[in-house]
């Protein structure tokens, strides 16, 4: 396996397919619901369907993606050319998914379904062929984290320009009328990330070579499900979305409603947690230089539990400086894991290769986004069943209810997941020494006991 030290240049390119990935994450994440419900003008019911139906999509286009990678090599590599073809198509579905027909709310509706659909194909086409992309760069576990810490501060930057732009712009762009500001904004944004895409496509080099055998998709399943620290991070990746999903998509009404605030304060609110989660980046680089980067993962989203359990004792409506305090540093503490989590998904695919003898890449990469989006949708399901169950009603005046549901979506609820996720992770056990063990044993094709 080729130890290849990357050069700046190529982590920068890595990074700007992350970026460009999202801006649809983003958006999926921090403002969709909100502009579903607040913009867009649908029932906080039918969100949490509409979110929940596309992930139902997801279980069989995500798998056939990953199949598809692992099937077809070109003078480019597996995964490079899927940016180069679908970058455009990409941007396009991103404009449409933000575009607000003037139509009955039936047909709304119906758009909403047809469009999200359509960019969450794309965002599987491109998406999967990235997160695979990784381990053929190259095969020092090293260089991995240190190009994931790359790839995790431009996503980041892609979340703020989205955060701290996109409202301003809408506004602004808007002149009055909201939705059309939103469908040029985020125009802008899927411009953006077709640029990206292509960057990415031109500055990195696939040359880690895996001998990829046809194996039976069933027998690729059996394969994965005995691979017990893969099965575990799936368990992770479902468990820490949902939390994270769940504070981002709700930051939006905290900062309208719970915090009293316009555009620019709910702008800046976005851009805060935005801004601790790139500053994370660079700190989890650090951290794990000199502290187990199992260890970290652990009792940072331990620490989140005890920080949300904080913010929602402490910060009453109106607090606006000590609930920015606290959201930042909930943020920043949630996302130091970011880079081990996608270097650990790399290591358990090696690992079920090592124990196996066959190495299942494109299922279990397949898997994993799957099992992201599926967090998401769940999410984007709780969210919007509690609005509903809160009695939240879009841009009026909130109930006392209300208040205390949007400030318990935002500290407590998210803060139970990640716990639970920090709990998960003391089963992991691919630490940096059985994985040097891991690549010895692929080396020489020997199965692992």
């Amino acid at each position: 396996m080729q130890d290849h030290k990357l050069s700046v240049l190529e982590k920068i390119g890595f990074g700007a397919g992350d970026m460009a990935v999202n801006v649809v994450i983003s958006s999926m994440m921090l403002i969709i619901t909100f502009f579903y419900t607040d913009v867009y003008g649908l029932r906080p019911a039918d969100v949490a369907l509409l979110l929940v139906v596309v992930r139902l999509f997801d279980a069989v286009t995500d798998p056939l993606m990953g199949l598809l990678t692992d099937r077809i090599e070109t003078r480019w590599g597996r995964y490079r050319p899927y940016f180069l073809v679908f970058a455009l198509p990409f941007g396009i579905s991103v404009f449409l998914t933000f575009t607000t027909p003037d139509a009955a709310y039936g047909a709304k509706l119906a758009w909403a379904y047809a469009t999200y659909l359509l960019v969450t194909l794309f965002f599987t086409i491109v998406t999967i062929p990235y997160i695979s992309l990784i381990g053929v760069l190259t095969a020092d576990p090293k260089e991995r984290l240190s190009a994931n810490g790359y790839r995790l501060f431009f996503a980041k930057v892609a979340a703020f320009l989205v955060t701290i732009l996109v409202p301003l712009l809408a506004e602004r762009w808007g002149q009055g009328q909201l939705a059309e500001g939103y469908r040029w904004a985020m125009g802008l944004m899927g411009l953006m990330a077709a640029v990206l895409f292509l960057f990415c496509f031109f500055t990195t080099t696939e040359r880690v070579r895996h001998q990829v055998e046809r194996t039976p998709l069933l027998q690729q399943a059996r394969l994965l499900l005995r691979n017990d620290q893969w099965l575990l991070l799936c368990a992770v990746c479902v468990i820490g979305t949902v939390g994270y999903v769940v504070r981002g998509s709700v930051a939006a009404y905290y900062a309208k409603y719970y915090l009293g605030g316009d555009a620019r304060l709910l702008s800046a609110f976005l851009a805060t947690g935005v801004v601790a989660a790139i500053l994370a980046m660079v700190a989890s680089t650090w951290i794990t230089k000199r502290w187990c980067k199992v260890a970290m993962f652990r009792w940072t989203q331990l620490l989140v539990g005890v920080l949300s359990l904080a913010m929602y004792l402490l910060v009453g409506p109106g607090d606006v400086a000590l609930a920015f305090v606290f959201y930042f540093l909930i943020c920043f503490v949630v996302d130091l894991h970011a880079p081990v989590f996608w270097s650990a998904v790399v290591e358990s695919v090696d690992y079920g290769h090592a124990r196996a003898g066959t190495r299942v890449a494109g299922l279990a990469m397949g898997g994993i986004s799957f099992c992201q989006k599926a967090g998401m949708g769940l999410a984007g399901a709780i969210v919007g069943m509690l609005l509903a169950g809160f009695g939240y009603v879009p841009d009026q005046p909130q109930s006392e209810t209300a208040l205390n549901g949007i400030a318990l979506m935002l500290t407590l609820i998210p803060g139970v997941f990640h716990a639970l996720m920090g709990g998960v992770m003391f089963f992991y056990r691919i630490t940096d020494g059985y994985y040097q063990e891991i690549k010895r044993r692929i080396l020489v094709d020997a199965p692992a006991p």
